[in-house]
């Protein structure tokens, strides 16, 4: 579970986060196919996320040429690519598939491909950044959440204005989880069951919280596995990063980036 922030005088500069994370998760996926690239024995079911696909410059996006070839990937070892609340409910052979944001993006590059597999995906909506347009920043509007919501594309809740939750008060946290919830469900005409935690930060108070609002389930940013013992509301997700390869996108889907890194830890 992520609790605390890296100390941030042990965080590379902007310009060279992106560069030594790649080759960092290049090592970790040669190693795995040294080991024999065989996914971790057991029942359970991977969710893999993202935040844009994209051409463009800003932001941590995946082109649409390798969103593509990883969705191929998938199809390929015979797995399904599924929202997380059907990852949920029908875990063998499924891979989780999360979009982070809500981006504008979204209905010309991440649909078509998740339609021409039978895909579906779940995005996660900060409510209060519906429309929000400027400083690279692109959002769906209500009118396309509505429109798009009920076919490939599940959204659900992220709190309403994206903060730390780690550091607000009970009350601010409170109205961040239920009150997201609330807003989502009156725009969309129907239940909304799995929250996200902002940038993967939470504690047993969050926790408390998401539960009493009557969600099914939360996703966090920890790696790993989703097995019959992990927590509906501590949900492990994988990150598939802008600069993976397809051999670091096979990886993350059969297992060898189920542990944290020690970079991380």
């Amino acid at each position: 579970m992520t609790e605390r922030a890296d100390p941030a005088h042990l965080a590379p500069g902007p310009r060279l986060r992106y560069p030594l994370k790649a080759v960092h998760t290049r090592l970790r996926s040669l190693a795995w196919r040294a080991r024999g690239g065989q996914a971790p024995g057991g029942p359970g079911f991977r969710i893999l996320f993202y935040h844009r696909v994209s051409d463009g410059p800003r932001g941590p996006a995946v082109s649409p040429r390798r969103f593509c070839e990883q969705l191929d990937a998938i199809a390929a070892e015979g797995y399904r690519g599924v929202d997380v609340l059907t990852a949920l409910d029908a875990a063998p052979g499924a891979v989780g598939l999360a979009f982070d944001g809500g981006y504008l993006d979204l209905p010309e590059h991440v649909l078509p491909e998740l339609e021409r597999h039978g895909f579906s995906a779940t995005v996660f909506l900060a409510t209060g950044r519906v429309a929000v347009r400027g400083g690279g920043h692109e959002f769906l509007s209500w009118d396309d959440v509505s429109r798009l919501d009920g076919g490939p594309l599940r959204f659900e809740a992220g709190t309403a204005t994206y903060p730390n939750l780690l550091a607000v008060d009970d009350a601010r946290a409170h109205e961040e989880i239920a009150g997201s919830k609330r807003e989502l469900e009156e725009r969309l005409g129907r239940e909304v069951s799995v929250f996200c935690y902002p940038r993967g930060l939470f504690g047993e108070r969050e926790v408390r919280l998401v539960a009493a609002a009557g969600y099914r389930a939360a996703c966090t940013e920890d790696p790993g596995l989703n097995s019959g013992s992990t927590s509906p509301f501590r949900l492990h997700r994988i990150r598939v990063e802008p600069r993976d390869s397809l051999l670091d996108f096979r990886a993350k889907l059969d297992g060898g980036f189920d542990a944290p890194s020690r970079l991380r830890r």
